[in-house]
């Protein structure tokens, strides 16, 4: 049987991904800083916690998918957070990508407070993984936890890795978001490259499928640049943004050098500061426009 399980943050990806455990028959109970998020969930079977609280005397497994390093410190440890409610044999599993000192630090504070483990589980495959069940996990924690949730998360993924220790789940996003936010903006030079060059840049996709510039990203972005499609929106850019500013913060950290990624987060903070922050990545064309 499926454990009690708690979902906090029903975002973009959040939102996909408690359907697909509800789709498997896993019980579920949800809980949102907006109320509004949660009608079509509770339609689907969800039951809805009046409180984070309720939630988590509730569950076995608590699941997040937030915005951010600040938005996952605030859920667990604000005033009337998991922290204060949390048990000793509780798994937090945290979906969030967020900064991998962060989650080491957060997790060693939640044992101390009550007990609770963490794992850090960061996914990649964008909404329409979520909606498929096909994410990828880089999970971060005991592996003894990791195994216990590999038939839950199984209905959320194609694949679970553990990475390693707490954190390293978080270190394997930071890799993950190096080599799309490169592969964005190299998208977008491309189309734009190909339209002032006179060829139709829709047909970039098709004709580069299987080849070796070929990805799932450029399968996704380039048609959509091409198009000026930018909604519905699968990635925000500031989303990105944010990856970008964990993953220079970790080159720093570690002494590493980080060029392209360096280049990519100042293309990304001049596009977000321009008005485009919570539109999607395949906005990023209209950079490249804007210097023509």
């Amino acid at each position: 049987m499926s454990p009690q399980t708690g979902f906090i943050g029903l975002g973009l990806m959040g939102q996909p991904m408690c359907q697909r455990l509800l789709g498997a028959g896993v019980p579920l109970h949800i809980w949102n800083r907006s109320p509004g998020k949660t009608a079509a969930l509770q339609a689907a079977g969800a039951s809805v916690a009046p409180s984070v609280a309720a939630l988590v005397a509730s569950c076995d497994v608590i699941m997040l998918c937030v915005s951010d390093t600040a938005a996952v410190e605030s859920v667990v440890f604000g005033e009337g957070g998991i922290a204060s409610h949390g048990r000793a044999g509780q798994l937090l599993v945290d979906f969030s990508s967020i900064a991998p000192d962060a989650t080491r630090s957060f997790a060693q504070r939640l044992a101390a407070h009550c007990g609770m483990r963490w794992v850090d589980a960061p996914v990649s495959g964008g909404v329409k993984g979520a909606e498929s069940g096909q994410l990828v996990i880089m999970a971060g924690g005991d592996a003894s936890d990791i195994d216990a949730l590999r038939p839950l998360l199984a209905h959320l993924s194609q694949r679970l890795t553990r990475m390693g220790d707490t954190g390293a789940g978080q270190v394997a996003k930071v890799c993950n978001q190096l080599i799309v936010a490169s592969t964005a903006a190299l998208i977008a030079e491309t189309v734009q490259l190909a339209e002032a060059a006179g060829v139709d840049a829709s047909l970039l996709a098709p004709a580069l499928a299987g080849g070796f510039a070929d990805s799932l990203p450029f399968q996704i972005l380039a048609p959509r640049m091409a198009g000026r499609q930018f909604a519905p929106v699968q990635w925000k850019a500031a989303t990105l943004l944010k990856d970008l500013n964990n993953a220079t913060a970790l080159g720093s950290a570690t002494q590493r050098p980080l060029p392209m990624a360096s280049q990519a987060q100042a293309l990304l903070h001049a596009h977000c500061q321009a008005g485009h922050g919570q539109h999607d990545l395949s906005s990023l064309i209209l950079h490249y426009l804007s210097q023509e």
